[in-house]
């Protein structure tokens, strides 16, 4: 079992009539070296030599005011993240990657985001319930040399999120030299779990990256390739041909225990990664995007898209070794797309190497007690269709001065979000959960089914979610939903929506009457947070 089970299909943009198009163009011998060259893999390349590198863990006891302080410094640096080069990189806290952050619901958490960052960025809280003052998309932009300081209190179930740069049309770059690390929300019911919980030991984030770089060891940050002028087929930006986990290349790492926990998040900018294990061995998925699962799911594969996470627990005897891999995914796009889009690549992703003696585990739960209930649309849930067509929703490009759509707080509805192209695009919505419903009316891939934020969109055709609003609102700041490969968003691939008092619908604003100030807000922006220069 090596690629995805394919959903049916109906249709296609770029197949045996476009290759003929661009033969007719006198194209067909370059597209033809171009697809022969365009399979990736590194397979049989890696010795797998160097120790998981495991972020630095910020967990800050609450400080006089009740508060815990968070404090990150986003600058350029300087890594070695291939051997003997050094690569320009941007970082939180270091030269590249950021700290974890670990929080527990009912926590009041207060952040400090230093920029000396050589262009003006944000910081989202991709997965968090907040207010949308303080969600660092891009309305929150924070100056060269600005500090930022959000705060809220933390409301939702234990669950593994991220944070990244959201500056509207350079996320891509932004993330792609570096900024991102992970967040651990933990809560009473995670508490009792009996899942293994001590971080970097048996509780090990996975922050998984392709990159390409240039000779000298610098990044490559073309986006454009030459298929894309050959067949208009790779429109994605950044597919990397090297593997980094939490910044380490041809990574190990050692397992102590008998169960080790692994949270995965796909931090590249546009490659999709069906997982599983080179010697295909079992294990379970306890947790997807937005929290536990109620029973542990066992699984040879997994599906994960960019900004995409899964929590799995993997057992291990004395002495074993075997390696996390990227096999084929089938995105379901066809030819001769789906090799340009990496359907066709295999990478091997870490080696984990059990130690000669292991310490006991608990026993994996049958049921995890607390775990959220799924995501329910009641009788006469309100609908809204969202077509995601070339680099556009509805066929509308974003608009940062524009409402898109006005949601009632603390609502459920049921949103269709239609694939209308064959390219790769992934499905975010800011200050919300969701559960897949359908793929074009079948039962959603188990590994897709459980509460979520990100959703890889599989097929030409609509796929339904109950999707549940934050009880937070303001009339005025605005959260967004778009594609998550980054490419696509910062070139357009977005919408804005407000979340209003039930029955105030009608008298929200449909524009952003503020523009894009500072993160902050300015003298005509939302409240919250504060925002200064150095």
């Amino acid at each position: 079992m090596t690629k995805a089970p394919r959903l049916p299909r109906r249709r296609f943009l770029l197949g045996a009539g476009g290759l003929a198009v661009a033969a007719g163009a006198g194209w067909g011998a370059t597209f033809l070296t171009v697809y022969g060259d365009r399979r990736r893999s590194n397979v049989g390349e890696l010795s797998f030599r160097n120790a998981l590198r495991i972020p630095e863990l910020l967990d800050p006891a609450p400080s006089a005011d009740g508060r815990r302080h968070y404090r990150l410094t986003l600058a350029p640096g300087t890594s070695e993240l291939l051997p003997g080069r050094r690569t320009p990189t941007w970082g939180a806290n270091g030269p590249y990657l950021a700290p974890t952050l670990r929080a527990r619901r009912g926590d009041r958490v207060a952040m400090t985001v230093r920029n000396r960052l050589p262009e003006a960025t944000t910081l989202h809280w991709h997965g968090m319930l907040l207010p949308a003052s303080m969600d660092g998309g891009p309305h929150q932009m924070i100056p060269t040399g600005a500090d930022w300081q959000p705060s809220w209190t933390v409301h939702q179930s234990a669950a593994t999120l991220w944070y990244h740069p959201h500056p509207h049309g350079s996320t891509g770059s932004h993330v792609y030299r570096g900024v991102a690390g992970m967040i651990i929300l933990d809560d009473e019911h995670s508490d009792r779990a009996a899942l293994p919980r001590a971080y970097g030991v048996d509780d090990v984030p996975l922050v998984i990256q392709d990159k390409n770089f240039h000779a000298d060891g610098t990044l490559d940050l073309t986006e454009t390739k030459l298929a894309e002028t050959v067949a208009g087929a790779d429109n994605l930006g950044v597919l990397g041909d090297t593997i980094l986990v939490n910044g380490t290349y041809d990574p190990y790492f050692r397992v102590t225990t008998r169960r080790v926990r692994l949270r995965l998040l796909n931090g590249s900018n546009a490659r999709v990664y069906w997982l599983g294990f080179t010697d295909d061995r079992v294990f379970h998925q306890v947790a997807t995007d937005a929290g536990l699962l109620q029973r542990p799911r066992a699984l040879h594969r997994l599906l994960l898209a960019p900004g995409e996470r899964a929590e799995i627990v993997v057992e291990f005897a004395p002495g074993d070794e075997t390696v996390l891999r990227g096999f084929e995914p089938s995105l379901h796009l066809g030819f001769p797309t789906e090799r340009f889009m990496g359907g066709d690549d295999t990478f091997d992703i870490i080696a984990l190497r059990a130690a000669p003696r292991l310490e006991p585990s608990p026993a994996l739960p049958a049921r995890l007690d607390g775990a959220p209930a799924p995501v329910a649309a009641p009788a006469g849930a309100r609908r809204r269709h969202f077509e995601f067509t070339g680099l556009q929703i509805n066929g509308r490009t974003m608009d940062m001065g524009r409402v898109d759509e006005v949601v009632p707080a603390g609502t459920t509805e049921i949103w269709e979000v239609e694939r209308g192209d064959d390219w790769v695009h992934v499905f975010h919505v800011h200050g919300a959960v969701f559960h897949v419903l359908d793929i074009g009316g079948k039962q959603p891939p188990p590994y897709a089914r459980g509460p979520k934020d990100t959703f890889y969109l599989h097929e030409f055709g609509t796929a339904r979610l109950a999707v549940r609003f934050d009880t937070l609102t303001d009339p005025r700041a605005p959260y967004m939903y778009h594609c998550h490969v980054l490419r696509h968003e910062d070139e357009g691939m977005m919408g804005q929506f407000t979340v209003v008092p039930p029955g105030a619908e009608d008298r929200a604003p449909r524009t952003v009457p503020y523009g894009m100030p500072h993160a902050g807000g300015d003298a005509h922006g939302p409240p919250g947070g504060t925002s200064h220069h150095h």
